[in-house]
């Protein structure tokens, strides 16, 4: 059979070329475009490094930022609690002093009303023991018919009344 005889003539050529293909395509794509894409690839993993190491350092940052930030925060709450602190004192003493005053007022106006009613209860007790004297002579004449004078009649009731 002629096509078997064919056989190894035509797959030697085959071979021959199959070797000539694999080696162009080994030289063309292992030697000139496989680097190519691992010098890529090796970027990308550079990039990535880099960009994750700018991410902890602005992370770093940022926490710092944050730190401070809350120390500031923590300063000016201490600050707002002093100022209310004095605010609440500086009002007590105003207000201490107010009720002071508004004290001695009072006291002055109740020394006064006292002074009144002393004079008041006094001038009635005047007029009680006045009254009662003339009571006392009045009587003194109905039932024995005598007349008693003011000043007896008085001195009498004085002394009843102490």
């Amino acid at each position: 059979m002629p096509q078997i005889s064919q056989l190894a003539a035509t797959y030697a050529s085959q071979v021959f070329w199959l070797l000539i293909f694999f080696g162009l395509t080994y030289f063309v794509i292992g030697r000139g475009m496989v680097p190519k894409v691992m010098d890529t690839v090796a970027m990308r993993d550079k990039q990535i490094a880099d960009d994750l190491s700018a991410a902890e350092a602005a992370r770093k940052a940022a926490d710092e930022q944050e730190e401070a930030w809350r120390q500031r925060e923590n300063e000016n709450r201490a600050k707002a609690q002093e100022l209310i602190a004095e605010a609440k004192a500086e009002a007590a003493a105003e207000t201490e002093a107010r009720l002071g005053a508004a004290q001695t007022g009072i006291d002055a106006k109740l020394d006064a009303a006292e002074a009144r009613i002393a004079e008041a209860r006094e001038k009635a007790a005047a007029e009680i023991e006045g009254i009662a004297a003339e009571a006392t002579q009045s009587i003194v004449a109905r039932v024995s018919g005598l007349s008693v004078d003011n000043a007896a009649a008085l001195g009498a009731v004085r002394k009843e009344l102490a």
